[in-house]
């Protein structure tokens, strides 16, 4: 597990190449987002997404989510309506909160993220440095938090060893940006209805 620490306003561009690389050749990755810690992979590679399944010790019937670089890339993976993208122009806007939403997904990325749902969990993060990195990769990451399932959000990478004992079930890079910026998950909102959006987490 290699540990880097990172001035999240002075992004270098070697970091962005490593963190690339990492995902490109399929390793998991602790990434800084928008709300929490998280642990990320390429969305369309099975063996990472299993992995992180594995790391987290997460119940394999809970879908995870994805997060893209832009409203166009959301639509090759979710079906999106006129009146779909214009909520999401609204809530995804620079000066709005963190927000996931659920939409029906169009099949072009590997089933263990949805687990049987028709819905995809999709997010365009506030951060520059995730965009930075999806459009480096040039396809979604998968994004979900970085603890084992059911307990806190880790915050110190001192003790990823004691979360992780195991050294097959530990991630492959940690990118360390210091303390998260918040402790709480992104509001989410099933908008597979368009008509009538149901709000799962505030």
């Amino acid at each position: 597990m290699t540990h880097i620490e990172i001035n999240p306003k002075r992004i270098r561009p070697a970091v962005l190449d490593l963190v690339a690389g990492s995902l490109q050749i399929g390793q998991v990755v602790v990434l800084p987002t928008d709300t929490i810690y998280g642990l990320s992979c390429l969305a369309n590679l099975v063996k990472p997404i299993k992995q992180i399944y594995r790391i987290k010790k997460r119940d394999a019937k809970k879908p995870l989510l994805i997060l893209v670089s832009d409203l166009k890339m959301a639509k090759k993976y979710v079906a999106i309506s006129s009146v779909q993208a214009r909520f999401l122009r609204k809530v995804w806007a620079k000066n709005q909160p963190p927000i996931t939403v659920i939409l029906k997904h169009l099949n072009k990325l590997p089933h263990e993220l949805a687990r049987g749902s028709d819905g995809l969990a999709i997010r365009l993060p506030k951060s520059k440095f995730l965009i930075k990195i999806i459009k480096k990769v040039d396809c979604p990451l998968v994004s979900t938090s970085l603890n084992l399932s059911g307990e806190k959000n880790i915050n110190d990478f001192s003790k990823l060893n004691k979360y992780f004992p195991r050294k097959s079930n530990r991630p492959d890079l940690v990118i360390d940006a210091g303390r998260a910026r918040k402790r709480k998950p992104s509001r989410l909102i099933d908008l597979r209805n368009e008509d009538k959006p149901i709000i799962i987490r505030k």
